[in-house]
């Protein structure tokens, strides 16, 4: 494929930086990753940064640890989007808690109405999900969720550098936030994920669960209370955890990316002011995802075909234009075969989740300059007719 979904984006210093890590002959997590946790959360302007191993395990360390913090129960109910990633649902699932599934609206993130018409008394939390770049309406679910006692979960993972209507970085506005540094997001560290919070004692909770539950990288002495004694000290485990630490390695590739990042943000906006104006070209034929242009992190260029279009034929022959294409996310996940596992409610009906699902692909977006493979994707989907 000549138009990719992603692109490499390292250069001499991210190799470099690989090889001065190997030289130092710590390879798990240490040092560097402290240092780009640190520069992370000065970043995106957050208290507190935790590194995982990927994003899936920063979804996993985020819910585990509010979980535990908050006291949730099972059975507790987490309000989700009907359209997202596996590992935002997971983690949920995993831990006993019961999700209801409400639909999206045109920015492909969960609806406010339809959230705040889900809740119950037995809602204890929000998981919501920035999509493909674009920020929630997160004023407005802080509110929400303030309003009714509710915890704020975002699931940030598509959408490092966007920012949100309150004019924070997206992931920063919940109780928590997660981000993903997998090859085809905004930074890549090979693989490697982020925790951000504002609550000190919820991050702690977070660098124990990271850590096998143990106490050795607390700060505050809110889960437990150090002796003094490094050999009684390193082995005792407060809360059931996993081992989900990043490599030394990722963390080091992390700090020469973020450096970069305001550049790579830079070229995938201006890639899509270019598709959004090849797109208004096509006389309205394709929905692409609501969202200002200028907040967006665009991670790539979400579409909704007309009804009556065979997606079938129009990913065929973008293939065989030589450009790559994927459905968005994972389409309207109630749909997914998993799901008879999973204790779960859909409250209302999934409509957008729905034309997501059937009718809905995008293509990429990265650092490249882009504009004839944009002006090539978006003349072979434009060119089908219902």
């Amino acid at each position: 494929m000549s138009y990719t979904l992603a692109a490499d984006s390292w250069g001499e210093d991210e190799a470099r930086a690989i090889i001065d890590t190997l030289s130092s002959r710590r390879y798990t997590m240490g040092p560097r990753v402290r240092q780009f946790e640190d520069e992370f959360a000065k970043y995106v302007g957050s208290r507190n940064a935790v590194m995982t191993n990927s994003g899936s395990s920063a979804n996993l360390v985020a819910l585990s640890a509010v979980f535990h913090r908050h006291a949730l129960d099972m059975f507790d109910e987490v309000i989700v989007p009907a359209v997202s990633w596996s590992t935002t649902y997971f983690p949920i699932h995993q831990l006993g808690l019961k999700m209801v599934f409400v639909d999206v609206d045109d920015t492909f993130n969960m609806d406010p109405t339809a959230l705040q018409e889900a809740i119950t008394p037995r809602t204890r939390a929000v998981m919501m999900v920035n999509l493909l770049g674009n920020a929630a309406n997160l004023s407005l679910v802080r509110e929400v969720c303030d309003e009714r006692g509710l915890l704020l979960i975002e699931d940030n993972c598509e959408s490092l550098g966007a920012l949100s209507d309150t004019g924070r970085q997206a992931g920063t506005v919940g109780d928590c936030g997660t981000f993903s540094f997998f090859f085809s997001h905004h930074m890549q560290t090979m693989e490697g994920g982020m925790v951000v919070t504002d609550d000190d004692i919820l991050a702690d909770y977070m660098r124990s669960v990271r850590a096998h539950g143990w106490v050795r990288d607390l700060r505050t002495n809110a889960l437990y209370e150090k002796s003094g004694d490094d050999f009684e000290d390193s082995f005792k485990f407060v809360l059931p955890g996993y081992c989900v630490r990043p490599l030394e390695m990722s963390a080091a590739v992390g700090s020469v990316q973020l450096r970069r990042l305001d550049g790579f943000l830079k070229n995938r906006r201006d890639n899509a002011a270019y598709f959004l104006r090849v797109l208004s070209e096509c006389g309205g034929r394709l929905t692409p995802q609501a969202c200002d242009p200028g907040r967006s992190s665009w991670f790539g260029f979400g579409v909704i075909l007309p009804e009556g279009v065979d997606r079938r034929e129009v990913v065929k022959s973008l293939r065989y234009h030589g450009v790559e294409t994927r459905p968005i996310v994972s389409g309207n996940f109630v749909n997914q075969p998993v799901m008879h596992m999973i204790d779960h409610r859909v409250h209302g009906r999934l409509t957008v989740a729905e034309a997501i699902d059937k009718r809905g692909l995008f293509i990429g977006n990265d650092h490249r300059d882009l504009r004839s493979d944009i002006s090539r994707a978006v003349r072979v989907m434009g060119g089908f007719n219902a």
